[in-house]
């Protein structure tokens, strides 16, 4: 077993993340498809996503949930009204919208997701899918090499997407 630490600071100050994360956009959708045409070890990008995760509480961000769009699926859409003890058909009414891009999604309010208490979710126990997996590094569906294409765009409001996209690039070898 090979042990990975985290290189460097960890930059969590969301006014940088978003200033960095914008200036480096062009480079990050390079990385992107530098990985198509490298052969890299997933395991070894995993891993050291997850350290990046550790490093970062989500709930003194939450910077997600202000920014991003929820798409719901059905399987969401049970769990939640469930949770919230109503119909389906009243849960979609009161909480989501459709959108023409996204489809079914959460409503938003003037501090982002409608479920967003401060930094922290209201409905965490029976939250969608995408936000269990958020931000999509460790887990998700498909290899990390799919999952890569939102990552230029998440790493302008994510600390977590924005240091592992750092960190990855020269494990992989990449030159910027």
């Amino acid at each position: 077993m090979f042990f990975i630490e985290i290189m460097g600071e960890v930059i969590t100050d969301l006014v940088q993340i978003k200033r960095l994360g914008e200036k480096q956009r062009e480079e990050n959708q390079r990385f992107r498809a530098w990985l198509k045409r490298h052969n890299f070890v997933e395991r070894r990008f995993k891993i050291i996503a997850e350290r990046v995760e550790e490093s970062i509480d989500c709930t003194a961000c939450a910077n997600c949930c202000r920014v991003a769009t929820t798409q719901i699926s059905e399987r969401d859409t049970e769990r939640l009204s469930r949770h919230l003890g109503m119909k389906a058909s009243e849960f979609l009414r009161n909480y989501t919208v459709e959108s023409g891009d996204e489809g079914r999604v959460l409503k938003r309010n003037e501090n982002g997701c409608v479920f967003l208490e401060g930094n922290l979710c209201s409905v965490y126990e029976a939250r969608p899918d995408t936000c269990r997996l958020f931000p999509h590094l460790v887990k998700g569906n498909g290899s990390l090499l799919s999952r890569m294409w939102h990552m230029p765009d998440r790493a302008v409001y994510c600390p977590i997407v924005f240091n592992t996209l750092e960190q990855l690039k020269p494990e992989a070898g990449f030159k910027q």
